[in-house]
C-alpha cells in the first residue's frame, strides 16, 4: 500500500519539528533584540526611549516582508540554499559568492554567539562559572555535534521542549506584564544616564540596525528546505509564517511593556530580566524564567547546524566547495559540514574566549547582506517571469531589499572600528576560496576531458607485484589474489643480510608457489626504497603495474597500532612517486 506523504520518513522534518531545529535562533533574538534598541537611545536620553514601540514595529513589517519573500524562496527554490540559490539563478556568480560567504560567517558567528550569551546567562546566575565561559561553551558544542550528527530529526526532538517553553515564558512575560498596571518588581541597579548623541535620522537608524539582529535566522527555513518531511515546499512555507507570526508577536507585546513602563537599561540586568521581574516579580518564576532563556539561547544555536551544511552541499555541488561536503549519511546527515561547523566555531570562541561583547560587533552583518541579496535577485526573477501579480510581488521585495541593505550600510559604518573590519575582510577571502576550488575543478574536468566522448579503452599487459616479508597463509592468499587480477605476477622481497635472502630464496624454492620471486638488496635497511625502485622500473607504457599490498586486520580497533605500518607508508610513496596501480589485500584474524 503506497504511503501517504510524510509517513515513512522520520528522519525529516514535521513543521513543527522544523521551527524546533531551524528557528529557535530567531525566536529566542527577542532576548537582546529589544534590549540592542533600547541602548542606542538611551544615548538621547530618558525622553527618546518612546521612539522603541515605534522602532519594533517598523522591524516587524520587515519581518512580514522578510518572511513573505522566504517563502517565495522556499517555492522557486525547493533544494534549499536560500540568498546563494537566489543570485546564482538571477544576479549572477560573482553575487553568489557573495551571498555563500555571507552566509558562511552568519552561521559560524551564530553558533558563537549564542553559546557565548547562554553561558554568560549562566554566569550571571552562578557567578562561579564566570571563570569557565570557555569550558561551558565548548561543552554545548560538543553536545549540539552529536546530536545534529545523529540526525537532524534527533535534533528537533531534543530542541521541542526548550522550545515551547521559551515561547510560552515570552508569551507569560507579555500577557501578565499587560495584565499588570505596574510592574510587580524592579531589579537591577540604577545607572546613570546621560545624554550624549542627538535625537535624530542617523541615531533612529542606528536603533532600527541594532533591532534588527532580532531577525537573525529568519532565512535558516529556506536555506533547509531539503530537510523537511514531504511535501517540502509546504512543509517549509508553513514552518516560516509560524515563525514570522511567533517572532512578531513577542517582538510587539515585549515593546508595548517597555514602551508602558519605561524600561530604562540598569546595572547587572538584561531588558528582559528586567520585563520578567516586573510581570512574575522576584520569586522561583523569575529565576526559572533566567534559565530557560539561557537554554534557549545557547540551543539557538542548532539553527546554524540544521542550515549551514545544506549551505555547504550545494556549494559542493556547484564545484565550490570540495565535493566531500555533498556527501551524506544514511540518517541523513551532511556529516562533515556539520564537523567543520563544529571546529570554525569552537576556534572562534576560544581565540575571543567565550566574550559575547567581541562576537557581537560581527553579528548580523552577514546574513542582512543575505537578506538584500535575496529581496534583489526576487525582484530580478520576477521582472524575468512575470506571473500574475508580479509587479506587487517585486515591489514588495524591492521595498524589502532597501530596507535590510539600509540595515547593513548602518551595522558596517557604525561596528567598523568595533571587529566589523574583520567580517568585511573574511567575506572577500571565502569568495576567493570558493573561486580557487571552483578554477580548480574546472583545470581537473578540462584534464579528464568531462562532456566529452573518450576513445576506446585500449588493451594492455599487465604486472601485479606483491611484496612479500614471509611464506605464511597471508603470502598465500595475496599470490591468489594476484594471479586473478594480472597477466604477470611477481613477489618482492627486500632482505639486508645477503645470508638471509638466500635462505628466503631456498625456501620459496621449496614452497613453489608457480610465481617468480625477486630478493632486493637493501644495505641501508630500508624496505620501501627498493621496492618504489622496482615499481619505477617496471613501469612502460605498453604495460600497467599493479602493486598488491597484503595487510593483517585485526578483530579489534585497538590493535591496529600494532600492524601495517610498513604497508602503509609503502602504500603513501607509491601513490606519491610512481603511476602505478595500489591496492591493498586485508586479511581478517580470527583471533589475537
Amino acid at each position: 500500500m503506497p504511503q501517504r506523504a510524510g509517513e515513512g520518513d522520520k528522519d525529516h522534518l514535521s513543521s513543527f519539528g522544523g521551527l524546533a531545529a531551524l528557528s529557535l535562533d530567531a525566536l529566542s533574538s527577542v532576548a537582546y533584540g529589544p534590549e540592542a534598541i533600547v541602548l542606542v537611545l538611551v544615548a538621547a536620553g530618558v525622553s527618546a526611549l518612546h521612539l522603541t514601540l515605534p522602532i519594533t514595529i517598523a522591524i516587524v513589517v520587515l519581518l512580514a516582508v522578510l518572511v513573505i519573500s522566504y517563502s517565495q524562496v522556499i517555492a522557486v527554490h525547493p533544494d534549499g540554499g536560500g540568498a546563494y540559490a537566489v543570485a546564482k539563478k538571477n544576479l549572477g556568480g560573482p553575487v553568489s559568492l557573495l551571498a555563500a560567504a555571507s552566509l558562511v560567517v552568519d552561521y559560524v558567528l551564530t553558533v558563537a554567539v549564542s553559546l557565548a550569551a547562554g553561558a554568560a546567562s549562566m554566569a550571571s546566575a552562578f557567578p562561579p562559572l564566570g571563570h569557565h565561559l570557555v569550558a561551558m561553551c565548548l561543552i554545548g558544542l560538543i553536545v549540539l555535534t552529536v546530536v545534529n550528527l545523529w540526525g537532524i530529526a534527533e535534533s528537533a526532538r531534543a530542541l521541542m521542549l526548550p522550545m515551547l517553553m521559551f515561547v510560552m515564558t515570552i508569551f507569560g512575560i507579555i500577557g501578565l506584564g499587560l495584565a499588570r498596571s505596574h510592574p510587580a518588581a524592579v531589579v537591577g541597579t540604577p545607572a546613570p544616564i546621560r545624554a550624549t548623541e542627538a535625537l535624530g535620522v542617523l541615531l533612529v537608524l542606528k536603533a532600527f540596525a541594532a533591532g534588527c539582529s532580532a531577525l537573525t535566522g529568519v532565512e535558516a527555513i529556506a536555506n533547509g528546505v531539503p530537510a523537511f518531511r514531504e511535501p517540502r515546499v509546504r512543509r517549509a512555507q508553513r514552518t516560516e509564517l509560524m515563525l514570522g507570526a511567533l517572532l512578531g508577536m513577542m517582538l510587539i507585546g515585549l515593546a508595548v511593556l517597555i514602551h508602558r513602563d519605561r524600561v530604562v537599561p540598569r546595572g547587572g540586568v538584561t531588558i528582559l530580566a528586567q520585563l520578567a521581574a516586573g510581570s512574575y516579580g522576584t520569586g522561583w518564576a523569575y529565576y526559572a524564567t533566567n534559565i530557560v532563556v539561557t537554554l534557549a539561547l545557547a540551543l539557538a544555536a542548532n539553527t546554524s547546524f540544521g542550515g549551514l551544511p545544506v549551505l555547504m552541499s550545494l556549494l559542493a555541488k556547484d564545484h565550490r566547495l570540495p565535493h566531500v561536503f555533498g556527501l551524506r549519511t544514511e540518517r541523513p546527515v551532511y556529516r562533515y559540514g556539520v564537523i567543520s561547523l563544529a571546529l570554525l566555531a569552537g576556534l572562534l570562541l576560544i581565540s575571543v574566549h567565550a566574550a559575547t561583547h567581541r562576537l557581537i560587533p560581527l553579528y548580523a552583518i552577514g546574513v542582512f547582506i543575505g537578506f538584500t541579496i535575496s529581496q534583489t535577485g526576487l525582484v530580478r526573477h520576477w521582472r524575468t517571469v512575470r506571473p500574475p501579480g508580479w509587479r506587487s510581488r517585486a515591489l514588495l521585495n524591492g521595498i524589502g531589499a532597501l530596507m535590510t541593505a539600509t540595515a547593513t550600510v548602518v551595522f558596517i559604518t557604525t561596528k567598523f572600528t568595533e571587529g566589523a573590519w574583520m567580517v568585511v575582510v573574511a567575506i572577500p577571502v571565502m569568495m576567493l576560496l570558493f573561486t580557487r576550488v571552483q578554477d580548480y575543478y574546472e583545470a581537473v574536468g578540462r584534464e579528464l576531458g568531462v562532456g566529452e566522448i573518450p576513445g576506446p579503452p585500449r588493451a594492455t599487459t599487465s604486472l601485479v607485484i606483491v611484496p612479500v616479508g614471509d611464506i605464511n597463509r597471508l603470502t598465500q592468499r595475496a599470490l591468489s589474489a594476484a594471479l586473478a587480477l594480472g597477466n604477470e605476477v611477481v613477489a618482492v622481497s627486500v632482505h639486508a643480510d645477503p645470508r638471509q635472502s638466500a635462505e628466503f630464496r631456498a625456501r620459496w624454492e621449496r614452497w613453489d608457489p608457480g610465481v617468480r620471486l625477486e630478493v632486493l638488496p637493501s644495505p641501508h635497511r630500508s624496505m620501501v626504497q627498493p621496492i618504489v625502485a622496482y615499481v619505477v622500473a617496471a613501469q612502460s607504457s605498453d604495460r600497467e603495474v599493479a602493486v598488491l599490498i597484503p595487510e593483517i586486520e585485526p578483530r579489534h580497533w585497538r590493535y591496529q597500532i600494532l600492524q601495517n605500518q610498513r604497508g602503509l607508508l609503502l602504500a603513501a610513496v607509491l601513490r606519491a612517486r610512481t603511476d602505478a596501480v595500489v591496492c591493498t589485500l586485508r586479511y581478517r584474524l580470527a583471533s589475537r
